[in-house]
């Protein structure tokens, strides 16, 4: 089943929360947040595929939640919107880690065409992610996804002061197994167990 694709729009102003939910209309779940910390909060829970940014917000403004978001969800393509039309700012947005920069009052064809385009790119790189990340044999993740997860939890739980645990797990003479039933039985073992574990996992 396919998942359906989720925007966050971040904008202190009411007015454009509503131009660009209507713009966006049918491309996919569009999700609210009024600030920079509460945009935070919001991906931390539920992970997006697309950032609408505004640039000046009360407190946390665009250009700061823009680098927390690139250290934190590297992977989630941010998209300023913001009145400021200047290059200075411009350059500033990208280099806060922004894909992309489009000018306010916008042009819901030319958002429309944007973020679809972003859209697209962030599906082809998190299928080639997937593939790069999981065991061609059990399916699910491996070493190197590990340890991007090992420093993305580690970071969460610095920033929550919350605990966190490895599980690690052994099979027991397993090669003894192997040598009895041949590696063809080996693998098919190994998948069952990674997918017992895998089936046990909840967030």
């Amino acid at each position: 089943m396919t998942q359906p694709t989720n925007i966050l729009i971040v904008d202190d102003d009411p007015i454009a929360l509503i131009i660009l939910q209507n713009a966006l209309e049918g491309m996919g779940e569009c999700h609210i947040a009024h600030n920079g910390a509460e945009a935070l909060a919001m991906v931390a829970r539920n992970p997006m595929d697309l950032i609408l940014l505004d640039a000046l917000m009360p407190g946390m403004d665009g250009y700061a939640t823009c680098c927390l978001l690139q250290r934190d969800f590297p992977e989630i393509p941010v998209i300023f919107v913001t009145a400021k039309t200047d290059d200075t700012s411009e350059v500033r947005a990208l280099k806060a880690g922004a894909m992309d920069f489009i000018n306010k009052p916008i042009n819901p064809p030319i958002v429309r065409a944007r973020v679809a385009t972003h859209l697209r790119l962030k599906a082809q790189n998190d299928l080639l992610r997937s593939l790069s990340s999981h065991d061609p044999l059990t399916g699910i993740s491996n070493r190197r996804a590990f340890e991007e997860h090992l420093a993305a939890e580690w970071r969460r739980s610095m920033r929550h002061g919350q605990p966190l645990s490895v599980l690690m797990i052994d099979i027991d003479h397993f090669k003894a197994y192997n040598d009895h039933y041949g590696h063809l039985q080996g693998d098919d073992c190994l998948r069952n167990v990674a997918q017992c574990i895998a089936s046990s996992l909840m967030r």
